[in-house]
């Protein structure tokens, strides 16, 4: 019963190399609690999701919409080829690989249509 927000903290978590009990820490919430965001069975709130996407290096929102929350047009657990590359580039620091993100998605929410701004 995992969610797509809780698959990709739990990937994210995985790729910085931190134990579940490293990143609830640094996060302040509790070792139990990030299990149960990771598996689904919880839905975090805004301000532990901040708390988690800056331990991970990575803004919320990148969270939010790499987890599913916000990719309408992807299918659950798809992403980007060029997200992957990036994430997937060992040459590429953290802080790197975040800013190569948001730049990236700045492009890509910039291009994507809103509701009810329909272009003629």
């Amino acid at each position: 019963m995992t969610s797509p927000l809780g698959e990709f903290i739990r990937r994210q978590r995985e790729l910085q190399e931190l134990s579940m009990r490293q990143l609830a820490d640094l996060s302040g919430i509790s070792n139990p609690y990030l299990s149960q965001i990771e598996r689904g069975l919880r839905e975090p709130s805004e301000k532990v999701v901040e708390a988690i996407a800056e331990n991970l290096q990575l803004s919320a929102d990148a969270l939010y919409e790499h987890g599913g929350r916000d990719a309408e047009d992807a299918e659950e657990g798809d992403e980007p080829a060029v997200v992957a590359a990036i994430r997937a580039d060992p040459r590429l620091t953290a802080r790197e690989r975040q800013a190569l993100l948001e730049v990236y998605d700045a492009f890509v929410q910039r291009r994507r249509p809103r509701p009810g701004n329909r272009r003629r």
